[in-house]
């Protein structure tokens, strides 16, 4: 300080000191608010006073001047004070600003640094956004990638090249293969919904491919008729519906009975039987055929002749010996071997005896594979016309119909048993009659779909 000074004069440039120190000690309190209490005492007064830390703002810290980050000299008390012209710089609120704080932090992210609340959150609560082309710090992937290689030796980057290109390729791959199954699949389905519903002079018309121009219901109508499917005696229809249903259902409990005793019961010549069981999915129908035949034409030591009548295909499903019966057995075992052993040693303290425990314990834990063998059981026996074939002569089923329907269509349409009728003119009838043999089961598919994705060797309890 200037010696020339006045007592009041030096006394109110030490109070400018003071409280310019103050204020810095205020602006560190701010930025740490746990900072304790500083204790100060004005020039002119013996009394301490205890300055209170005040409390963190809620906005974002107002950003301080260069002025007043500079670090001063602490003023030593023995020197005589100098005149500070100086002046803190003055920061000048822009209320336009003020005003558009507010609205600006509300649309921005948690995340972002700037935001207002950003400082008072841990950043392990911080959500982890960021661009997805960036990764690190601001960095590209292919920026990562290049770092990443130059610490890889050769067969590592290799690897990572041949993982790359079948990344790249397996998409166009997998989309080859579907398309082409589809086109497969849905091809004949599309020539059916085409041809079934058009002219049969439209065949003649070689602009006609796919869309009909004479869009007509006769060619349906006729073939229903032609089938039977409207008569009251000897229905096929209703024939194929009471083969189909009753003969699925004894089918698949008799199957499940057996299945459940090769996993669970250990017996003599239990392995021997599953190997005759396996003999039923190998051997083909075909050579058990005559064998058959024989044994349902001389029924009960030639008693009964069940030729021609629906037990020929009732009593094999009954004894877990219909259509692929075989397949559905080793599906039952292999599905009640999954199953935890626990169930059925509570279910025999709880005083359960073997069939009860089946019925009780074991059935609901395997509602989706009786499901799934249902559905299967039931296509197999709609589409099947070799058994029948074999052993039925006056009943008449879909598949049965549907083989014999060119002469079906000769004798109903053409009035004419040994008609010559080109296959262009017959096949919009013929197309007609595999739309409606398949009708049934694509209506059937498509209520059970949802339960029939399940898996059939699913293993263990689904909660």
């Amino acid at each position: 300080m200037d010696k020339n000074m006045s007592p009041e004069e030096k006394k109110f440039t030490l109070e400018e000191i003071m409280a310019e120190a103050e204020a810095k000690r205020a602006a560190k309190r701010t930025a740490d608010p746990e900072a304790p209490a500083v204790t100060t005492a004005p020039a002119d007064s013996d009394v301490p006073q205890t300055v209170t830390p005040a409390a963190p703002p809620v906005s974002r810290p107002t950003t301080h001047t260069t002025a007043n980050l500079i670090p001063q000299a602490v003023p030593d008390p023995q020197a005589e004070p100098e005149p500070d012209t100086a002046q803190p710089a003055e920061i000048i609120p822009d209320p336009s600003a003020d005003e558009a704080e507010p609205a600006e932090a509300s649309r921005r992210p948690l995340s972002d640094p700037d935001h207002p609340v950003s400082d008072h959150i841990p950043d392990c609560a911080k959500p982890d956004v960021h661009e997805e082309h960036h990764v690190g710090e601001g960095m590209s992937k292919k920026e990562a990638m290049r770092i990443r290689m130059k610490n890889m030796n050769k067969q590592e980057i290799a690897y990572l090249r041949r993982k790359q290109i079948f990344e790249k390729c397996w998409p166009v791959f997998r989309f080859l293969i579907l398309f082409g199954l589809g086109f497969v699949i849905l091809t004949p389905l599309m020539f059916m919904l085409s041809y079934g519903f058009r002219e049969n002079a439209d065949m003649n018309d070689p602009t006609i491919i796919w869309i009909p121009r004479h869009l007509t219901l006769r060619i349906m109508k006729q073939t229903i008729n032609a089938m039977g499917l409207t008569r009251a005696n000897n229905n096929p229809l209703i024939n194929t519906l009471v083969l189909n249903i009753g003969c699925s259902i004894c089918q698949v409990v008799t199957c499940a009975i057996t299945g459940y005793g090769f996993a669970r019961f250990k017996f003599k010549g239990r392995n021997l039987l599953f190997g005759i069981v396996v003999l039923m999915i190998l051997v083909p129908t075909q050579i058990i055929s005559i064998p058959l035949y024989s044994t349902f034409r001389n029924f009960l030591f030639g008693t009964v002749n069940l030729i021609d009548n629906m037990l020929v295909m009732y009593l094999p499903a009954l004894t877990a010996n219909g259509i692929r019966a075989g397949l559905m057995i080793f599906i039952f075992r292999q599905f009640f071997r999954g199953l935890p052993k626990e169930l059925e040693d509570a279910a025999y303290l709880d005083g359960c005896g073997p069939f009860k425990t089946f019925i009780k314990v074991m059935v609901p834990n395997a509602a989706s594979s009786f499901l799934t063998v249902f559905l299967f059981s039931i296509v197999w026996y709609w589409n099947d016309y070799y058994v029948a074939s074999s052993f039925f002569t006056n009943t008449k089923t879909i598949s049965l119909v549907l083989k014999n329907l060119d002469g079906i269509l000769n004798i109903e349409i053409f009035n004419n048993a040994n008609a010559n009728i080109s296959a262009r003119e017959k096949i919009v009838w013929l197309e007609a009659g595999c739309l409606i043999s398949i009708t049934p089961m694509l209506i059937l598919y498509a209520c059970l779909q949802k339960h029939f994705t399940e898996g059939i060797e699913r293993s263990g309890i689904v909660g």
